[in-house]
């Protein structure tokens, strides 16, 4: 059932009088809506329907998003020629009580924000001169956030990049087999297992406090990367996953789904390797906002971090294959095994890599 979006605009304190909305984007999570108005000189929208099945505290999610924004934004109009409603999400106030979230009468949860107009985004990275944006604004991003006042950020999903919680999670599921895979994936299985204590290090260095939990965007799939006309990074979108993290876990995804030659489920694993030139470009562009942030261990380890994202995405693949498809969606019975088998091999090529991953750090650095 189509909800009334005309209602459900007028809670919000927009202006421009609502013309139409439509479906807009290719939304996994929630329902997302973009909304024209009738006036020529005021904004259009995006209207969201929050998954509150994913997101099981919808103010919590909306407070960090609240606090976010207000420091990007602070920070974004400090810099002479800026356009704030361009470069950082504006959320839209609900009427009644000025929170940034509607619930309707079917108990579903609303947000609101201003549409960023003349923007492009990309599926993949095809030039080093994107990828070196992409990199930019994931570096501006978290620098501009490593001064958040008050207390940390809210985990809107808890662990999402503990890979010891997911290793835990792995054998778990194979101790139950509930789907009766264990005994035909037994490689796989050994792929994950020969580097579970490598995979551990963010995660003890951060125990041991060798490097600090920051703020991270925590989903930096390209096309959450809006570029302007110039093919020039604008700002940085959906921000559900903004949490406490390890930069790494950024930098690291940024290179897993930036750098792969092949698609995520290649049917030809032949195919899929990680392309050196743009992890380069991303390198730079990265580190051009944020060598004065981190710290030297922090920096140690940056070549590292594709590959623990690439193996963490390995491990939820084969987890959810031998659980029995039951968290992402496939389009036929071995697609997550097939999945799994993609980032393998992309791990296997930046193992390959590794030596000279870890020298463009340091020549970047200087």
């Amino acid at each position: 059932m189509t909800p009334d979006l005309k209602k459900i605009y007028g809670c919000f304190r927009a202006d421009g009088t609502y013309l139409s909305g439509q479906l807009f984007g290719p939304g996994h999570i929630h329902d997302t809506y973009r909304i024209i108005t009738a006036e020529e000189q005021c904004d259009d929208y995006i209207l969201q329907r929050l998954n509150h099945h994913v997101f099981k505290d919808i103010p919590m999610l909306q407070e960090n998003m609240e606090r976010v924004t207000a420091h990007l934004r602070k920070k974004i109009s400090a810099i002479e020629g800026s356009d704030i409603r361009r470069e950082c999400l504006t959320l839209i106030p609900e009427k009644s009580t000025g929170r940034s979230w509607y619930t309707d009468e079917n108990g579903d949860f609303w947000r609101m924000f201003i549409f960023i107009s003349d923007h492009k985004s990309y599926e993949r990275v095809d030039s080093h001169h994107k990828a070196y944006e992409g990199g930019r604004m994931i570096g501006r991003f978290q620098a501009m956030l490593a001064d958040l006042p008050g207390d940390p950020l809210h985990e809107t999903i808890p662990d999402f990049h503990n890979i010891v919680k997911r290793l835990e999670t792995f054998h778990r599921v194979i101790q139950k087999d509930p789907a009766g895979r264990v005994s035909s994936v037994r490689a796989e299985i050994d792929e994950i297992t020969s580097r579970e204590e490598e995979m551990k290090i963010i995660v003890r260095l951060g125990e041991k406090g060798k490097i600090p939990m920051r703020i991270t965007h925590n989903d930096t799939k390209f096309n959450n990367i809006l570029f302007d006309s110039n093919d020039r990074a604008l700002c940085i979108i959906d921000l559900d996953t903004v949490m406490p993290g390890y930069v790494h876990y950024d930098f690291g995804d940024a290179i897993r789904t930036g750098s792969n030659t092949a698609d995520e489920d290649s049917p030809d694993i032949s195919e899929v390797s990680m392309d050196i030139g743009i992890y380069e470009a991303y390198a730079r562009g990265y580190l051009s906002e944020m060598t004065g942030t981190l710290n030297d261990t922090e920096k140690e380890y940056l070549a590292f971090a594709p590959r623990l994202l690439t193996y963490i995405m390995a491990t939820r693949f084969l987890t959810d294959y031998i659980d029995g498809d039951k968290y992402y969606k496939i389009k036929y019975p071995q697609h997550n095994l097939q999945r799994n088998k993609v980032q393998i091999a992309l791990l296997k090529s930046m193992e390959a890599q590794h030596e000279k991953m870890e020298l463009i750090i340091k020549n970047i650095i200087g």
